[in-house]
C-alpha cells in the first residue's frame, strides 16, 4: 500500500502530464490561432453573420472570429472607441455617425485596395458623402444597400389600366385616376413622424440644387431657397392619402398595403418583410418616385444599409482584411441579399427579389442619390416639422424657415462628410 506522500507526488506527476497534455493541445488549438472580434450591428442579420464567421474560420484555421452582435450598436461603438477599444471588422450603417467616425479617422482606408474595385462605384460615392478620413478616403466598404421609393400593388394597377409613371405629370394623373376609382392611392402613415422624411427622400435629390448641401453647410442658400419645390410635392402626394393618416403608422401602413386597401405605399425597401409578414395575396412591385417631368432626370435614393469596415490602427489587420474579403465574396453577398430583401452593393449584380426588380435599372446605370437626411444634425426635428407642416400646424414658409432657423443653431457640430467645406 502507497504512503500518503507517495499519492501525493503521484497526483502531482499526474497533474503535471495532464496539464502539458492540455498546453500541447491548447498551442496545436485555440491558442495556436489569432481571435479577432466581428461588431455586428444588424438583430435581423445575426444567424447570417455568425454562420459566416464560421465558414470563414472552417477556410481559415489560424483564426477565431467573435462575433458580437450588439443592441443600439452606435452608442457601444463610441462607448469602445473612448476606451481605445477598436474592434477587428464592423458592420454599420451607412449613415451621419459612420460619417463622423469615419472623419475623426477611426477606420482604415480603402480607397487603394482591390476589393473596391468590385463595388458599385455609385455607392462609393455614397459612402464618401458621409465623411472620410482624409480626401480621397474610403473608410468602409459598401455590402447591401436598401432604398426610398415607391411600392405598388400590380394588380390594382392592371385592373385600373395603369402603367408605372414616369413622370411626376404621369405620377399625380396615376393618382387621380385611383381616386376617381374608389381606390385610395397612397397610404399615408403621418402617425409615425419618421415616415414623412422617406417620402420626401426622393423628391429632394431632384428637385433641389446638386450641391445644395455643401452651400447650406457653407451658408450661402437656404432650404427657403432649395426646398420649396419639394415640400410643395410632399404636399400633393399626401393629398392623395386616406383621410385618416395622420392617426395611422407605419405597422398600419404596411398591414393595409398588404390587405389591398392602397395601391402604393411610400416607403423604403425595408419594409417589404414587414408587409410580407401579413400574406399578400400580390406580388409587390416598386418603382423609383419621379419627381420632375423628364424622366432621364429620375434617380433612385439608395442608401448602404451595411458596409464593413476595419479599425484603422487594429492589431490583426491581415486577418481583418482577409475575413473583408471572405464577406465579399459574391455569393455570400449574393445569399444576403436573398436572405433580408437588400440590394447588393457590388458592381453587376442585381437583386434577385422580384420586389425590387423596378428599382434595379437606375442602379445599373448609376443613377443614385443618397439619403438627404443623413446630411441633418440629430437635434433637428426634421420628421415632427414635417408632420406639422402635413398636418395644417405650419404652413410651407414657416416649416422652411424654421429648418432654416434649426439648421443655424446645430449645424456647425457638423464638419465631416458634406459639412466639411470652407464658410
Amino acid at each position: 500500500m502507497r504512503s500518503p506522500t507517495m499519492r501525493r507526488a503521484t497526483g502531482v506527476v499526474a497533474g503535471a502530464a495532464a496539464l502539458a497534455l492540455l498546453s500541447a493541445c491548447g498551442s496545436a488549438g485555440s491558442e495556436s490561432r489569432t481571435t479577432i472580434t466581428l461588431f455586428q450591428f444588424k438583430p435581423e442579420a445575426v444567424d447570417f453573420f455568425t454562420q459566416a464567421a464560421a465558414d470563414f474560420e472552417a477556410e481559415n484555421p489560424d483564426v477565431r472570429v467573435v462575433v458580437d452582435n450588439v443592441p443600439d450598436a452606435e452608442t457601444l461603438l463610441r462607448t469602445r472607441l473612448v476606451k481605445d477599444d477598436v474592434p477587428d471588422v464592423m458592420t454599420l450603417n451607412g449613415n451621419g455617425t459612420f460619417g463622423e467616425l469615419a472623419s475623426a479617422e477611426v477606420f482604415r482606408d480603402w480607397s487603394g485596395d482591390p476589393l473596391l474595385k468590385e463595388v458599385n462605384p455609385a455607392y462609393v460615392d455614397v459612402v464618401q458623402e458621409l465623411g472620410e478620413g482624409a480626401p480621397g478616403e474610403v473608410n468602409g466598404i459598401p455590402f447591401a444597400a436598401n432604398a426610398s421609393g415607391v411600392l405598388y400593388n400590380p394588380e390594382i394597377f392592371a385592373e385600373q389600366g395603369l402603367e408605372v409613371p414616369r413622370t411626376w405629370e404621369e405620377f399625380v394623373a396615376t393618382a387621380q385616376t385611383l381616386e376617381k376609382a374608389g381606390v385610395t392611392p397612397v397610404y399615408g402613415t403621418l402617425a409615425d413622424a419618421w415616415t414623412v422624411q422617406a417620402a420626401l427622400a426622393p423628391l429632394v435629390p431632384q428637385t433641389q440644387p446638386e450641391d445644395f448641401f455643401e452651400q447650406r453647410f457653407a451658408g450661402t442658400t437656404t432650404f427657403e431657397q432649395g426646398w420649396p419645390e419639394a415640400l410643395e410635392k410632399l404636399a400633393t402626394l399626401y393629398d392623395y392619402t386616406q383621410p385618416n393618416a395622420g392617426s395611422r403608422g407605419y405597422d398600419d401602413g404596411t398591414q393595409a398595403f398588404a390587405r389591398g386597401e392602397a395601391a402604393m405605399l411610400v416607403i423604403g425597401t425595408y419594409a417589404i418583410p414587414q408587409v410580407r409578414t401579413f400574406e399578400p395575396d400580390f406580388e409587390i412591385g416598386s418603382f423609383a418616385l419621379p419627381a420632375t417631368d423628364d424622366p432621364a432626370a429620375t434617380t433612385v435614393v439608395s442608401g448602404v444599409d451595411v458596409l464593413l469596415a476595419t479599425g484603422r490602427d487594429g492589431e490583426h489587420p491581415e486577418e481583418s482584411r482577409r475575413l473583408v474579403e471572405f464577406l465579399l465574396e459574391p455569393e455570400r453577398v449574393a445569399a444576403y441579399a436573398e436572405a433580408q430583401v437588400a440590394i447588393p452593393a457590388l458592381e453587376g449584380q442585381v437583386a434577385q427579389d422580384p420586389a425590387l426588380a423596378g428599382l434595379q435599372p437606375l442602379i445599373d446605370a448609376g443613377r443614385v442619390d443618397g439619403f438627404f437626411d443623413h446630411q441633418f444634425i440629430p437635434a433637428i426635428p426634421l420628421g415632427p416639422q414635417l408632420q406639422s407642416y402635413l398636418l395644417g400646424g405650419t404652413d410651407m414658409e414657416t416649416t422652411l424657415a424654421q429648418l432654416d432657423e434649426d439648421w443655424d443653431a446645430v449645424a456647425a457640430r457638423r464638419t465631416w462628410g458634406l459639412g466639411a467645406v470652407e464658410s
